[in-house]
């Protein structure tokens, strides 16, 4: 939503475009600001932007195939004492995920023409 009005902010004001959009300017703003002013941010947002780093030379020194919980336990080994969640969030934030093992099981494979397994015809 802020993109959209960013771009839109150069041909007409934010008022306008947030009324058009039946939303309040002030929240628009206040995100201005956290962008402009990080001490606004949340603690949480702050650990998280502090961890994203940590989280990605773990990964790419592990070839990428490390998933939430042995990054957290990677963390807690180099003395960065940081909750499983607190990990995932920006995990899934920066678009890893662990490594999965095996052929995905495919368990139904729907066709309309194939012959029921009692014998009977496909139009019922």
């Amino acid at each position: 939503m802020t993109t959209f009005v960013d771009e839109l902010r150069a041909a007409y004001e934010v008022e306008p475009i947030c009324r058009m959009l039946q939303i309040a300017p002030s929240p628009y703003c206040e995100r201005l600001r956290k962008r402009r002013e990080p001490d606004r941010r949340s603690a949480q947002r702050k650990r998280d932007e502090a961890l994203k780093p940590e989280i990605l030379r773990i990964s790419t020194a592990h070839f990428v195939v490390y998933g939430i919980r042995k990054v957290w336990c990677q963390l807690r080994r180099e003395n960065i004492a940081v909750a499983r969640c607190t990990v995932a969030r920006p995990m899934r934030a920066l678009g890893l995920q662990g490594a999965i093992r095996g052929k995905p099981k495919r368990t139904t494979i729907s066709d309309r023409n194939a012959l029921c397994p009692l014998g009977h015809s496909p139009e019922r």
